[in-house]
């Protein structure tokens, strides 16, 4: 099977395989390079897709911790009840921020296929 024709900085061939009829793969395909960095710099303003399941996994870590302990009655359930409001509170705002970036993704790529249209 045919590869993608481009060399790579490091002196190896890519190993993709190419479009169909042509000799490169879409990431090297000259005819994509602005679509590739438009998309690569709306990657970067979004700041991975990780980071939000990273903060949900730390926020379920220290529920999990904050629960052991009122049961073990280390810390007072008053104390554990307002911590949990405000963690509420930063897991709606961190879901509110998701929709503002996705909707304002949403409009700018509206935005090209209008002007392209």
């Amino acid at each position: 099977m045919a590869s993608c024709a481009v060399i790579k900085a490091s002196g190896e061939a890519c190993k993709a395989i190419p479009m169909k009829g042509e000799a490169w793969c879409w990431v090297h395909h000259p005819e994509h390079t602005e679509k590739r960095k438009r998309l690569g710099s709306k990657g970067g303003k979004r700041g991975g897709r990780g980071r939000p399941q990273a903060e949900l996994a730390h926020i379920k870590a220290r529920l999990s911790t904050l629960a052991e302990q009122v049961l073990a009655e280390e810390v007072d359930k008053g104390v554990a009840a307002v911590a949990s409001q405000v963690i509420n509170v930063y897991l709606r705002a961190i879901g509110m921020e998701l929709k503002v970036k996705e909707v304002t993704e949403l409009e700018q790529r509206l935005e090209e296929l209008e002007a392209s249209l």
